[in-house]
C-alpha cells in the first residue's frame, strides 16, 4: 500500500501535516529546534516538516518541507512510520494537525535553513543531528513525545508493515 492510499480520516478542521524521520547513515536523526516567538525559553526539539499546500500530495510536501527548513534534498524516500493528531497552542493560536511521518534517508548532512517562513525564522533556531542514545538520555522536550522509543524500535525492526497510529497528543 502506498502512503497516499493509507485511510485519511482526518475530521474537517484538522491541519494535513507531512513529517520527515531524516536519518544519516551513521542511524542519527535529525530534529530542528525551535521555540514560541516571543519566548525563546519555551522550547523543543522536533522532526522537520509541515503543511500540506493546494493539491501536493503529503509526501511531495515532505520534501519541499525538508528542502525549505534544512537544505537538504538527496533523500530516499521511504514509508510512512507513524500517523498521529496533536493539538497544541503556538504563536497566540491553537494548531489542529492530522501528521503523517515519512521515513527517509540521507548522505547530505550540512543543513541551511535557507526557505523558512517569517514565523520559523522568529522560531526555530537550528538543527541537530541526534543518535537514537542522545534521544533517550536528553532532558528537553521532544515531539512527539515517545520519538526516543519510536526511533530505537525503527532501527531494531524496520520500519512497520503499514502506518502506527499514535497516541493522540494535546498540550
Amino acid at each position: 500500500m502506498s502512503a497516499e492510499t493509507v485511510p485519511d480520516t482526518e475530521a474537517a478542521g484538522l491541519r494535513r501535516v507531512a513529517r520527515v524521520v531524516l536519518l544519516d547513515p551513521r542511524d542519527r536523526i535529525l530534529l530542528l529546534h525551535g521555540h514560541e516567538p516571543d519566548d525563546p525559553a519555551d522550547d523543543w526539539w522536533f522532526t522537520p516538516g509541515g503543511g500540506v499546500e493546494g493539491d501536493e500530495t503529503r509526501e511531495q510536501a515532505a520534501r519541499r518541507e525538508l528542502r525549505e527548513e534544512t537544505g537538504i534534498t538527496d533523500v530516499e524516500m521511504g514509508p510512512v512510520l507513524w500517523r498521529r493528531t496533536c493539538s497544541f497552542p503556538f504563536a497566540g493560536r491553537r494548531w489542529d494537525q492530522d501528521e503523517w511521518y515519512y521515513l527517509a534517508r540521507t548522505t547530505q548532512t550540512t543543513t541551511v535553513a535557507a526557505g523558512l517562513t517569517e514565523l520559523e525564522r522568529r522560531s526555530v533556531d537550528g538543527a541537530r543531528w541526534w543518535t537514537c542514545r542522545e534521544l533517550a538520555r536528553a532532558h528537553e522536550t521532544v515531539y512527539p513525545t515517545r520519538l526516543a522509543e519510536l526511533l530505537r524500535t525503527l532501527l531494531d525492526e524496520g520500519p512497520p508493515a503499514g502506518p502506527v497510529t499514535l497516541d493522540t497528543e494535546i498540550v
